[in-house]
């Protein structure tokens, strides 16, 4: 009769130590994993081409920004309500980077109002001082094209009630020429970040006269770790 060995005590411990490695090793990576993603920020796009006419006379396209990290919003120079709150966050954001390869472009939807020469005295208002704060002006038909490819709402020319109608989200860009975001605590990318004040911490409220930017940190965050790249 063929002799059968049991497997020893000593094998079958082994066998579970290996197994109990196994396993470590594999939720290390998961939470190594889950940890880089979470740090890394997500690439929406390619940012979409501009050529549009600045503050001094200069014609700026996105080819002008590459090798630059820079934030793109769309306002209006007269505008009485949100675009104030979005000038002075981003003034406050520029201030806090304070770095020659940051800049920002503001891209008027009331061009037939916002000449250049209307956006040099707006800057100076706002004691930009940056030289790549750029205040750009041009077709309209053209910037709502812009608007559209950015996927930032803008008002329909066509529609005197809706025309200066435009989002507070504000686009960050690489110097690669990428739109870039983080993710939120869902894993998932935020896109965009909000220019506003809101009401209450979580960012939920919007409000012009509200104490809390809570994008306004997370975007110098996550423009502080694109100059690093």
């Amino acid at each position: 009769m063929k002799n059968t060995k049991s497997p020893s005590k000593f094998g079958m411990n082994k066998m579970l130590v290996y197994q109990l490695i196994g396993l470590l090793v594999i939720v290390l990576a998961i939470f190594i994993g889950n940890s880089y993603f979470k740090k890394s920020l997500h690439t929406v796009m390619k940012a979409p081409e501009f050529v549009l006419t600045d503050q001094n006379n200069k014609r700026i396209s996105n080819k002008d920004m590459l090798g630059k990290v820079y934030v793109v919003e769309f306002f209006y120079a007269r505008c009485p309500t949100i675009c104030p709150v979005m000038n002075s966050n981003l003034k406050f954001v520029d201030k806090e980077i304070n770095n020659p390869d940051f800049g920002i472009i503001s891209i008027s939807i009331d061009p037939t109002n916002d000449t250049p020469e209307f956006l040099k005295n707006h800057a100076k208002k706002l004691g930009v001082t940056n030289p790549n704060w750029h205040f750009l002006t041009g077709d309209r038909d053209y910037i709502g094209k812009v608007a559209d490819e950015f996927d930032i709402f803008v008002g329909d020319k066509e529609d005197e009630a809706e025309s200066l109608n435009h989002s507070g989200m504000l686009a960050l860009v690489d110097k690669d020429g990428n739109v870039r975001c983080r993710f939120d605590k869902n894993g998932m990318p935020i896109l965009y970040y909000s220019g506003l004040n809101y009401e209450d911490a979580e960012g939920k409220n919007a409000k012009l006269d509200g104490k809390f930017q809570p994008d306004r940190k997370l975007l110098i965050e996550d423009i502080k770790k694109l100059l690093e790249e």
